[in-house]
């Protein structure tokens, strides 16, 4: 039982930068991993970017690295993903998942919408 809450979404100009965050309530397990997939007008859902809670051990599409970040505050629960350097084919609305694997995702949060200007 975990409930995952996005917030962070909005309008950017392309080459400008947000940060995401994924709330996390209720039980979670260390052996967990949190991440997030993004599906953008037309396409399907597509995994961004994950980090395993216990090691921190990260893992980002090619699409992403470099340019997106993610990473953990133990203290609030809560998952971040900084973008930088934003496309327009960025665009999408990106949701926070978690699951033992992310191969297989057990929650999702509602999806914040993420908007990049040429």
């Amino acid at each position: 039982q975990v409930q995952l809450a996005e917030s962070g979404g909005g309008l950017v100009q392309a080459g400008g930068s947000l940060r995401l965050s994924c709330a996390a309530s209720g039980r979670t397990l260390l052996a967990y991993a949190v991440g997030w997939f993004r599906q953008a007008p037309g396409k399907e859902r597509e995994f961004v970017a994950g980090i395993r809670w216990g090691s921190a051990n990260t893992n980002y599409a090619d699409s992403v690295k470099g340019r997106f970040t993610i990473s953990r505050d133990n203290a609030k629960n809560t998952v971040y993903l900084q973008m930088n350097s934003l496309k327009p084919e960025d665009t999408a609305v990106y949701y926070c998942a978690a699951a033992i694997n992310l191969s297989n995702p057990a929650y999702w949060g509602q999806g914040t919408q993420v908007t990049v200007s040429s």
